[in-house]
């Protein structure tokens, strides 16, 4: 039940990747696949310009889901599922193999929810994509989502905002998680990845509204490390609402519906084991 009513005024966002930025990204893929003889079935940005307050310092944080060939599941030893590239400049780019993806959307990991939720979209095979989208719907969980997002908000606030001088980031680190525990809490299921979707579905208060919009105005004018003294009202807010989620939480969501992952794999690999990047 939509027990928050969407508010009225706009939360700030923006997105910036410059078209000479997204060239680079997509050669840089490009050549990752080539190295590593595998196919990018889906590839997005993942930090702050996905989340949408970006600083203009800010990485490019690119995050992918590739499938290796056959012979890569037919070996005695397991290999590495993962494929992290050196940090160059302001790009960060590291992906999941498509087993590993798997057994992490088996486990309703909200990382991942995250990403295919991303409005910045690389590359992607749609016609594997989609049912993908599908199994990660149907096989999220409310609870262990919530749980994350609770204990991410916590540790965070915990770590960063307890003294009187605070890094500006730091507020939208503990401030995510909790709108979307609250999203959640609503029963909306797996919150979206855009803050800004995220805090106008959840917040109502025109006050609170209008102080996360001078923090986001400033935090994208400022450098990551930027820092300020405490902000009273959004860190009383954070307080708050941190003790109304130990409180409340989501009612088990019961078995979750996880069939077909391993049909899924089997297709996939097969359909991309002969492809060359």
């Amino acid at each position: 039940m939509n027990e928050f009513p969407m508010s009225t005024a706009p939360i700030l966002s923006a997105h910036p990747v410059e078209p000479a930025m997204r060239a680079t990204i997509l050669d840089a893929l490009r050549r990752i696949e080539a190295a590593h003889h595998v196919t990018i079935l889906f590839a997005c940005e993942s930090g702050s310009r996905g989340w949408g307050f970006a600083s203009p310092d800010s990485d490019y944080d690119v995050r992918f889901i590739y499938v290796p060939r056959l012979p890569w599941y037919l070996t005695v030893e397991p290999q590495r599922d993962v494929i992290e590239v050196p940090i160059s400049g302001d790009l960060d780019i590291n992906g999941w193999e498509l087993r590993k993806a798997l057994q992490l959307l088996k486990a309703s990991n909200p990382t991942l929810l995250e990403w295919l939720r991303s409005p910045i979209v690389y590359r992607e095979e749609t016609e594997v994509m989609a049912p993908f989208r599908g199994l990660a719907e149907r096989g999220f969980s409310t609870v262990r989502g919530y749980h994350h997002y609770v204990s991410m908000a916590k540790k965070n606030l915990r770590e960063h905002l307890l003294g009187e001088v605070v890094r500006y980031k730091k507020y939208l680190y503990v401030l995510r998680p909790l709108l979307a525990a609250r999203w959640i809490r609503a029963g909306r299921g797996a919150p979206p990845m855009r803050f800004a979707d995220l805090a106008q579905a959840t917040l109502n208060d025109p006050v609170l509204i209008a102080e996360i919009n001078r923090l986001l105005e400033v935090k994208m004018r400022a450098g990551e490390a930027a820092t300020s003294p405490r902000w009273p009202a959004i860190h009383d807010f954070l307080v708050r609402e941190l003790e109304a989620a130990h409180a409340q939480g989501p009612v088990d969501d019961g078995r979750l519906d996880t069939s077909g992952l391993d049909d899924f794999l089997r297709h996939t690999v097969a359909r991309f084991d002969t492809r060359q990047p």
